[in-house]
Formats: structure tokens, sequence, C-alpha cells
């Protein structure tokens, strides 16, 4: 299989628009702009990712993976080549991917980042092999890669990336890889290789089997570089030889063996430092706009926001919560917004301004609603959303007219996506993330009558926590009656009584959880 970069393995176009001069366009052309003129150190890791169109309607988001044995100047070679490739192969569609030998290239309007993505695959493959041989080739193969992924998923010398070779017989050598994108997390690059594995056509002398996030490749020919994967492989535990009861050690040594014991002193106090700090819920909220990570990005000032909602005028009002006032606004770029203004007064407000920030800033999923940006000006502390013209779901459950609008068909579709959501949460995203305020009145409808669900202010991140875990920390839970009316009741013939009094049916008991707080 040939190893050249000149011809793409496999071109995805989707989304076709008519708009070839729009802003979005400029934004792919930024995006890619930026990914293949990263610093040579950025693409030692191979991996890369950035967005262009920032508080646009036209964002895009775009990222790059390198094979795991290139070199820098080999990765950055390929990004040039995937960058131009893409662009001249896809013009006009909104979600583009590029694979070569070497790498990959991808960008889209929805968030990439930290998620994993199976929506788009391919494969390709080289000659057959006798079907004498095939039947025990394949049993050798799939015995590989089962050892093989996880391996992949643990990652090497930071990579998600593993290679191995076996021997069929003495002649015939076995290679494999299999490498995810960085992002992913061990579990989630074990399901991507797993689909891989699925789509991988077998019974040939070589073949590669590619998903948005990750791919799988075998040959009876060397195609990765032995010498950089046995350097990767022995970086972390390389050591001098030196035998201490022949040799004296050298003033080096010692003044190595002195800076380590410091430094692990200072890891040591700075991680006592942390547990206490923990501990006892210290809390500084002096400098939380430093705290946050996408600051440059996102942050408004807050002058823009007050002519976004001509100055927070009682018209614009959108609705009231417990930590503060909702207003609609219309950025500079024509976009409209969800502006979440928190009281001055409210004595958690800085710190649910700061939590909700760093929670919804790290969530990227179709079905939570998008934070746009913040400002933090003073004592103003301001959220800026995606706007949900439909608004809240419960406007709709509740209301005797909206409540037709929602056939069973629609409100099937809206209990699926919101699952979506909240698994995304638990089991997906980079952090996991526990809602604890999840409600109706949380579930806002976009135009297309699609949920997201909003309001982290409450939630809690739980990093990568186990179920048991979990488990240990609740505290009670309880059952609360039939809601009244049902939120996903229904009227029939089957529920009126003999005296002909209409009644409603419910299949549903609503329970609530409660987690004892960390």
């Amino acid at each position: 299989m040939s190893e050249a970069q000149e011809w793409p393995r496999n071109i995805s176009c989707a989304c076709y628009t008519q708009s070839n001069s729009s802003l979005y366009k400029k934004n792919v052309e930024n995006l890619l702009s930026t990914l293949k003129s990263k610093n040579v150190s950025i693409y030692d890791s191979g991996f890369d990712y950035a967005m262009a169109g920032q508080g646009t309607t036209e964002q895009v988001y775009g990222l790059f993976l390198c094979r795991g044995d290139l070199s820098s100047a080999e990765c950055k070679a390929c990004i040039s080549t995937a960058s131009e490739g893409i662009l001249l192969s896809c013009p006009g569609y909104k979600e583009s991917t590029i694979w070569y030998d070497l790498c990959m290239m991808t960008y889209k309007y929805d968030p990439i980042f930290y998620t994993m993505r199976d929506e788009t695959y391919a494969w390709w493959y080289d000659y057959n092999i006798s079907d004498a041989t095939a039947t025990s080739i394949n049993k050798l193969l799939n015995v590989t890669l089962d050892a093989l992924i996880p391996k992949a998923a643990s990652g090497l010398a930071g990579k998600k990336f593993a290679v191995n070779k076996t021997n069929f017989t003495e002649s015939y050598p076995l290679y494999t890889l299999a490498q995810c994108t960085p992002d992913l997390t061990d579990g989630e690059c074990k399901v991507c290789l797993q689909k891989a594995v699925g789509w991988l056509p077998q019974g040939k002398q070589g073949a590669i089997s590619v998903v948005s996030s990750c791919n799988i490749r075998y040959d009876n020919k060397l195609f990765y570089n032995e010498t950089a994967v046995s350097l990767m492989e022995s970086a972390p535990t390389a050591a001098g030889d030196i035998n201490p009861g022949k040799r004296k050690l050298s003033t080096g040594v010692i003044v190595a063996i002195i800076i380590a014991a410091i430094t692990v002193t200072v890891v040591l106090f700075l991680i006592l430092r942390c547990f206490l700090r923990k501990r006892h819920g210290f809390k500084q909220y002096k400098n939380v706009a430093k705290d946050i990570k996408t600051a440059e990005a996102m942050q408004f000032d807050f002058a823009s926001i007050q002519a976004a909602t001509n100055n927070f005028s009682a018209d614009n009002k959108l609705g009231e919560g417990g930590f503060g006032v909702v207003y609609k606004g219309r950025l500079q770029d024509g976009q409209d917004a969800a502006v979440k203004r928190l009281f001055r007064s409210s004595a958690q407000g800085t710190a649910e301004f700061k939590n909700e920030v760093e929670v919804v800033a790290k969530l990227q999923h179709r079905n939570l609603v998008r934070l746009l940006g913040f400002c933090m000006e003073g004592e103003e502390k301001i959220l800026v959303f995606e706007y949900m013209p439909n608004g809240s779901l419960d406007y709709f459950l509740f209301d005797s007219e909206k409540r037709g609008l929602l056939d069973w068909s629609r409100r099937y579709s809206i209990i699926s996506e919101i699952a979506q959501g909240m698994l995304y949460l638990h089991e997906y995203s980079r952090l996991r993330i526990i809602h604890r305020d999840l409600k109706i009145s949380n579930i806002l409808l976009d135009a297309n009558m699609d949920p997201k669900i909003s309001d982290f202010g409450m939630a809690r991140i739980f990093g990568v926590i186990r179920p048991k875990e979990l488990l240990a920390k609740l505290r009670r839970h309880f059952t609360l009656p039939d809601p009244q009316p049902p939120a996903f009741g229904f009227y029939g013939p089957n529920v009126i009584e003999n005296n002909g009094d209409e009644r409603t049916a419910s299949a549903i008991k609503v329970t609530i959880t409660e987690l004892e707080p960390r």
C-alpha cells in the first residue's frame, strides 16, 4: 500500500451550500490556514484543533491527526497538503474530511472537540489472499487487534497510538496499527476502534478502516517507522548504565539527585496544599475571569451587552431564575442570543457564574445549549448563550393550546435527545458532569423543536468517576406522585370512566435522587 501523500485515500464532503462566497467559506479558509501554520513543536504531538468565526453565526471547527510515528516536519508537510486538498475537493460544503496515508484533516459547523465522532467512515484494501490461508490469517488478525486496541487507548508517548508485528509464517509477517485522536477518553477510543474493526475488510494482504475519530490498519508489508516507534516506547524508561558498586557518583549525578529531591518536595507540598484547600472549602473569587481558560476568545465587554439588550429593556426580558434575569439580545453580527444577567445581591452569584462558564465551555453536544461568551466587569456577571426561540419545554406541556403541537412522535424524539445529552454528560464528555437541576423548565427548544439542556449553575464536575463511587455518595431518594397534569400523559377513549368524566393517564413516576455535596 503506497505511502505517497500526494493523493488522498478518501474524501468526504457533506452539507452543500450555495453560498460559496459566504462568511462560512471565509472562516473555513482562516481555520485551515491556522491548522497548517502552527509552530513546528505543535506537530510533535501529531494532533491539534482550532476554530474560526468565534461570536458569529458561521463558526467552524476543525482538527488534524498525523500518524503517530511521524516526525514534526513530516506531520506539518502532510497537514499543509491536506489543507489545500480539502479546500479544493469540497468547495461549498459545510462539513468535510480528507484522509491520507500519513494524516487526516476535518472541519465541521458543529463542535467536534472532546467527543467521539463516528458519523463518517471509509475503508480500502489491497489484493485478496488465497482462501486456504484467509481463515487462519483472519483469526490471527482478530486476536492481534483485540490486544492492540487497549494498548492504543492507553496511549503511547502522549498519543493514542499503537503498533504491533507478529508472524503468520516466517515469510509472512503481519503489521498492525491502531490510533485515536488524543482528545478521546480511553473508553471512547476503545469503542471507536471496535467500530473501525467492524468495517475492516479481512482476507486481504492489507486494509485500512477509518472512522472520524480513529483508524485501524494491517498489512503484510512494513508501513510504519519502526525506529520512531521504538524511540517512543523507550523514551519514558530510558536510563544510564550505572553500577554503584564500581563507580563513584559524579558531581553531575549528585546535582541531579538534589534537584530531583527538591522537585519531589515541591510537588508534594503543592498536592498537600490543594488537598487542604479543597477540604476546608477555601474559595477565592477575585480573579475569576483569569481562571476561565476561554476568556480571551469568549469575553464580551459590558457596553456590547447593553447595546445588544437595549440596555436590559423590560421588553427584552425572557424570564427570571434563582440567580438572575434572562434577556433576549442581538449581537453585533446580527445573531440572536439569550443574555443571563446574574443578580448583584446574590451571595452565590460569583460561584455559580464561574461554575457555569467553566462547565458549559467544556461541553460540546447538539443537545446542550451552547455558550457564546461571558462578561465580567465590576459587579456585573453575564452569560451569553445561543437563543432558543421556542422557549422551555414546560411552556408547551402545561399550555392547553401549545400542548397539541407535541404529538407522540415529537415527544419521543425530545425524550430520546434529552437522554443523548445526559449520556454525553455522564459518559462521553471530557469531564463527567452531574447536572443536578434537570427539569422541564431547563429543557429549551430551538427553532426546529429540538431540545437542548440548559442551566448548569448547579452542575458538579466529578472528573472520571466510576458508578460505584457515585452510588456511594447517594444520600436518599424519594418518589413523588404523578405530576398533575402528567408531563407525558394523554387523553383518549380508553381513559374515560363510566361516569363520563375525562381523566388523564400517565405511565411515569417522578423520582428525585439527592446527591451529597462534595
